[in-house]
């Protein structure tokens, strides 16, 4: 039998030699297989081989081949594992060489992970292209902005050409209309010659709903539990074995032989495993022999709302051996702190003191007793590095989430952006930006899909509203189907030179490279941090040290000028940003052209004045 292994993708079809490629399908259920290769005469039938593989070799079929797969002489179905599908997701499968690509990255080192600063984007909305190569011409400006990595949103093939991604149905695929799989090789070579590393979105706890054919196939999903998109992925069911193999094999291909440099795993709390060993820890072992081989290094990096420290453990503690998670909680008590409703999932959420209690202990609860859960919830990481967490002013999810979509810039004032933006850079975790963000981009953020299936379209209307009704009392929900709804959503790139777009990518630079570097906020020791709360003045005081180096970091969201008592220290602090300066405020904004800003020393044990909804960071040097 055709085993894993972690130097080369074995599943659907492979060239492990010139002029012969070999197939192999996991098909446990049916009674025969063969092979239709476009533009030959008859079917290829395959090999019956033990735990439900199908097999074959032959020299019939070239890079560039479309296929399908006919089971028991009568189910034609596009490949599961297809790395192509250029028809679309109902559409045949192209067979794929990706020992073609042309590298020219052998010398790319990756970044440790504590150096990454994110920037999430979505790339049917990114550039008005909405392609990879599109994405390739905007690598000079996010090099300049300081970004280290950039996060893309799932690419597994969905249907048609509108959608966040988490509707794939072909894991190994890379969408037709973004560029496909040589667009995306093209992207991540690009992106390592400018320096920036390249984090993949990838969905391993459900299948999109249209053209989601490995029913046909075998138990992928298992009635055992129920997920918010239905049957669960089976990881821990009879015949799991070939499902799991599938998902692994996907989270190797993507790291070797696209060299992606991390994953993000979508939402692992709806991964449903009780296996003796979970799917997670699996994928940890194998992406470590993967780089044992190459000498590459990869991070695998989890969404989970769990607060289970399990996920992030190393394997010698009992975990799954994830390198980093993202961080809702700082999020959600960030946004409350702004002043945003406390409904829905920020209903948990008080404001300044659970953001303090963010940035000292990572999670906000980790064994108290919450409210909209109702029951204690979560554990400790107080041992778990500041790496290990990635934080946002707003991501996605957090915009998406809302009926309009507004982002940050429609929601608060300049003032307000700039302190959330200083908030989530001087944290002891890795940063993240999501698109635009750094401009104010005014558009919208909203859902759009293009199913093809009427009554799926409709479910999908009737689910948004659905799942905003603790959000919102009244309003029309944006049609997820319209095209008009995925046009709003772009970004535009004409605002970079105007006001005051331009002053806000300006300061996010400026905030980007004192967070590289000063030494007390490029290492994220987590014990190196003292905070306090000074809950009546909306105002918290970040102290943050890396040997002698010390920061000292006032953030005032009280809409009123604060008198603060700074602590003892050795010397005199001295000013390395101030929100509130002139220079970051434009003048085409109405309010006060000039605030007085912080002096540039402050004495030790001093008293400082932080003007309304700012941010001011000193340091000992």
């Amino acid at each position: 039998m055709h085993q894993l292994t972690n130097t080369r993708r074995s599943l659907g079809i492979t060239f492990p030699a010139k002029n012969r490629a070999e197939i192999v399908l996991w098909a446990p259920q049916a009674r025969h297989a063969a092979i239709k290769v476009y533009g030959h005469p008859t079917a290829l039938p395959l090999k019956s081989e033990e735990l439900g593989y199908w097999c074959a070799e032959t020299d019939d079929i070239r890079p560039g081949d479309l296929y399908t797969f006919i089971l028991d002489g009568e189910t034609e179905r596009p490949d599961p594992a297809s790395l192509s599908q250029p028809q679309g997701v109902h559409g045949p499968s192209e067979a794929v060489n990706t020992a073609h690509f042309d590298w020219t990255d052998q010398d790319w080192p990756n970044h440790p992970l504590e150096d990454y600063v994110l920037y999430e984007l979505h790339t049917g909305t990114f550039t008005s292209e909405g392609t990879f190569a599109a994405i390739e011409e905007k690598l000079d400006y996010l090099k300049s902005l300081g970004v280290t990595a950039i996060e893309i949103m799932p690419i597994a093939q969905f249907p048609e050409t509108r959608n966040w991604g988490y509707d794939g149905v072909f894991p190994f695929a890379a969408q037709n209309s973004y560029g496909g799989v040589e667009g995306l090789h093209h992207l991540v070579n690009a992106c390592h010659a400018k320096g920036l590393a390249v984090v993949l979105d990838v969905v391993y706890n459900h299948f999109g709903p249209e053209g989601n054919y490995t029913n046909d196939y075998g138990p992928y999903l298992t009635g055992k539990y129920c997920t918010p998109w239905g049957k669960a992925i089976n990881f821990d069911d009879a015949w799991c074995d070939g499902v799991r193999r599938f998902f692994t094999e996907n989270a190797l291909m993507w790291l070797r032989d696209f060299h992606i440099d991390a994953l993000r795993l979508d939402a692992v709390h709806a991964i449903k495993d009780f296996s003796p060993k979970h799917i997670l820890e699996e994928i940890r072992e194998q992406v470590d022999l993967l780089m044992e081989n190459t000498g590459r290094r990869h991070y695998l990096i989890i969404e989970s709302d769990l607060n289970d420290p399990r996920f992030i453990s190393p394997p010698s503690e009992h975990g799954y051996g994830m390198d980093a998670q993202w961080m809702d909680e700082f999020h959600h008590a960030l946004r409350v702190t702004v002043g945003e409703a406390r409904k829905g999932y920020y209903a948990d959420f008080t404001g300044i003191n659970h953001l303090a209690k963010s940035y000292k202990d990572a999670y906000v609860y980790d064994g108290q007793y919450s409210v909209t859960r109702e029951r204690y919830f979560g554990s400790s990481v107080e041992n778990r590095p500041g790496q290990q967490f990635i934080v946002f002013s707003q991501n996605h999810d957090q915009i998406g989430n809302r009926m309009l979509g507004e982002r940050s810039s429609q929601l608060y004032s300049f003032n307000i952006l700039k302190l959330m933006a200083g908030a989530v850079m001087v944290s002891p975790y890795l940063p993240l930006l999501f698109m635009g963000e750094e401009w104010a981009e005014p558009n919208p953020f909203l859902y759009f899909v293009s199913h093809t299936e009427t009554e799926l379209v409709e479910a999908v209307r009737q689910g948004r509203k659905e799942e905003f009704s603790e959000f919102h009392a009244e309003g029309d929900v944006p049609d997820p189907s319209a095209e008009a709804t995925f046009q709003q959503s772009k970004l535009q790139w004409d605002l970079l030179t105007e006001e005051p777009h331009q002053t806000l990518v300006q300061y996010y630079q400026t905030l980007i490279a004192l967070r590289k570097q000063h030494p007390a906020l490029r290492h994220l020791n987590r014990a190196n941090l003292d905070v306090s709360v000074l809950e009546k003045q909306q105002t918290i005081l970040l102290h943050r040290w890396h040997q002698d180096q010390h920061v000292l970091c006032c953030l005032n969201f009280a809409k009123e000028p604060q008198s603060v008592q700074l602590p003892a220290f050795r010397e005199h602090w001295h000013k390395l940003l101030d929100s509130s300066e002139p220079e970051w405020q434009p003048p085409v904004l109405p309010g006060p052209a000039f605030r007085e800003p912080a002096p540039d020393e402050v004495p030790d044990a001093g008293t400082l004045t932080v003007q309304p909804e700012s941010i001011v960071i000193y340091g000992n040097a």
